[in-house]
């Protein structure tokens, strides 16, 4: 499964840029995952957004998920058989347009909280490799 994190706007500070890139080297042995940022979240998903691509829009008014639950619903796309790729989008400063919302397979919310574009990639990067180290019975999780 590709897995591709779309931001509006840029990963600018060190500390996550240095975090972002552990977790994709820790990712390389269980799934491809590649980062985006992108000016606009909409011409992204009007040029990128196929119909074999599973949509997740972070939302605060999403559902929240615990981590054995995401790892399920990670399961749950890779062997529906619809699906090649698993896009979440993440918005800037404004959140993401409603239209992004309403293109979105699933609304995920990893919190009530409001995050930074780049504190949220880092948040949930770590969680797609909590994920995979669960769906594998790997250690590191609890």
């Amino acid at each position: 499964m590709n897995i591709k994190i779309v931001l509006e706007g840029k990963i600018k500070e060190p500390y996550f840029k240095l975090g972002i890139d552990e977790f994709k080297k820790r990712l390389t042995g269980y799934t491809s995952l590649k980062i985006i940022e992108t000016s606009s979240i909409l011409e992204f998903i009007k040029t990128n957004v196929k119909q074999n691509s599973y949509l997740i829009t972070l939302e605060i008014e999403g559902k929240a998920l615990s981590s054995p639950e995401f790892a399920a619903k990670i399961k749950e796309i890779e062997t529906d058989g619809c699906y090649n790729e698993i896009i979440f989008l993440i918005g800037g400063s404004e959140g993401l347009p409603n239209e992004a919302g309403n293109k979105s397979n699933f609304k995920f919310s990893m919190s009530k909280l409001t995050f930074l574009h780049q504190e949220a990639v880092f948040i949930l990067i770590e969680q797609i490799y909590r994920a995979y180290k669960i769906l594998n019975n790997e250690t590191y999780h609890k």
